[in-house]
């Protein structure tokens, strides 16, 4: 039994979670421990910004390539623009029902509780998600609206 490669997490079989080389690992606990909602030491307005810049910005390539409107030849990109926009705005009204149910204000929690498991924390990092979600949208679709304009900028950039 010595040369088996998944165990139960801790050897502990009622902790219901396996330890495998890959979710046990020291390079997966430092990757998770860089992501913004595990980052120690940040405020959650800041983690919610860069949660939501990240996943607004993907959000449009995939709706532009695969969406219902991607053969609309007035404006290519504008369904994918919406679509990130009404993920955004859907994930945001979820993130907002899940703090008002399952988090107590901080008034009501102990000293020293980290700000985002407080229901004022992840109110900010609701807001955060929010202006970064909808700034990545915009962000993506300004780019590939424009991808022709900006690639003519590097390519005089690069062959000058």
């Amino acid at each position: 039994m010595t040369n088996q490669v998944v165990g139960p997490y801790q050897g502990n079989p009622e902790l219901g979670h396996l330890s495998t080389p890959i979710s046990d690992s020291a390079f997966v606990r430092t990757f998770i421990s860089w992501l913004p909602a595990y980052r120690k030491g940040m405020a959650p307005i800041t983690r919610g910004l860069e949660i939501g810049l990240a996943h607004g910005y993907f959000l449009v390539g995939p709706e532009v390539v695969v969406g219902a409107l991607r053969d609309f030849d007035a404006a290519p990109y504008l369904g994918g623009l919406v679509t990130a926009i009404a993920i955004v705005l859907l994930g945001t009204a979820g993130m907002g029902a899940h703090g008002l149910v399952s988090l107590k204000p901080a008034a009501e929690s102990e000293p020293g509780t980290d700000a985002l498991k407080t229901a004022e924390g992840w109110s900010e990092m609701t807001a955060g998600f929010f202006i970064g979600g909808m700034s990545g949208a915009y962000m993506a679709y300004f780019l590939l609206a424009h991808f022709e304009e900006i690639n003519a900028i590097f390519r005089g950039f690069v062959n000058n």
